[in-house]
């Protein structure tokens, strides 16, 4: 299983950019780790700054490098815009979907969740966590799951889902409705930039 380990909190401020997309982790030190984090600045090039939106874009999602490129392999034939078609695809990704429809805090919870077949999908065990769910899909938790601690909690916590899914918080189920407009991602990522790292 490929997976990515690490401290969140450190790579976010590697990163200047909030993988959780709370914000959470540059409210304290909202500078690079390290010991001269406060005041080395660093002035990036065209590469470097492709790179690292393309980092910030594959732990946002939590896949791995080949992960990350396949699937935007994937998106280059696809019709429509490129980048466009590259984030739907992340978001596509059964963990994700999960994560968003509030059944986990975060997607590595969400990963877990879909690991060890707590996870049904339109009534079937699916553990795998690329899985690309298609609109319609309905994504619940397993009868014997339904009262774990972590679920519970996650559902308790969210207040609100975004527009592209439904969810029923009783029955512990829900539905990935479509795929998501651009206007509904996270503004602050510029797919075009990882376009061009890939085609440079």
């Amino acid at each position: 299983m490929s997976r990515i380990n690490g401290p969140v909190w450190k790579i976010s401020r590697r990163l200047s950019f909030s993988i959780l997309e709370t914000g959470e982790e540059l409210q304290r030190r909202a500078y690079a780790p390290g010991q001269h984090g406060p005041t080395k600045r660093i002035k990036l090039s065209n590469y470097g700054t492709q790179l690292r939106e393309k980092q910030r874009i594959r732990h946002i999602y939590g896949v791995s490098e080949k992960q990350f490129f396949n699937t935007f392999t994937k998106a280059t034939k696809m019709k429509g815009v490129t980048g466009h078609n590259f984030l739907f695809l992340l978001e596509s990704r059964l963990d994700n979907v999960v994560f968003r429809l509030g059944f986990a805090r975060t997607r590595r919870g969400a990963r877990q969740l879909v690991n060890h077949g707590h996870i049904l999908v339109n009534g079937k065990k699916v553990d795998i966590p690329s899985f690309k769910a298609i609109p319609g899909m309905e994504i619940s938790i397993r009868e014997k799951s339904k009262n774990m601690p972590c679920v519970v909690e996650a559902l308790e916590v969210n207040i609100s889902t975004v527009a592209y899914v439904k969810i029923d918080k009783e029955a512990k189920k829900g539905t990935f409705v479509r795929l998501p407009e651009r206007n509904e991602l996270n503004q602050e990522v510029n797919e075009l930039l990882v376009v061009e790292y890939y085609n440079r």
